[in-house]
């Protein structure tokens, strides 16, 4: 997780704003994969942040899509 937050920063990929008035937040939440390699054997952990888009109506929480499809590997 670390790692990833730190990517982010370093790479400017985001910027914290405030939240404007009489808008919902929209939660997140951390997604871990352990990848194996050919052997079986692990060879790295993945972690990704996720929001619950689940928890989202269309026109009332947003009206356009934007996302987050930087990975450390591809940095």
């Amino acid at each position: 997780m670390n790692l990833e937050l730190e990517a982010t920063k370093k790479n400017n990929i985001w910027e914290l704003a405030d939240l404007p008035n009489r808008e919902n937040k929209i939660r997140v939440k951390w997604v871990y994969k352990t990848k194996h390699n050919e052997n079986g054997e692990v060879d790295k952990y993945k972690a990704r942040l996720v929001t619950k888009g689940y928890a989202q109506q269309h026109r009332v929480d947003y009206t356009e899509v934007f996302t987050h499809m930087a990975c450390l590997d591809t940095i």
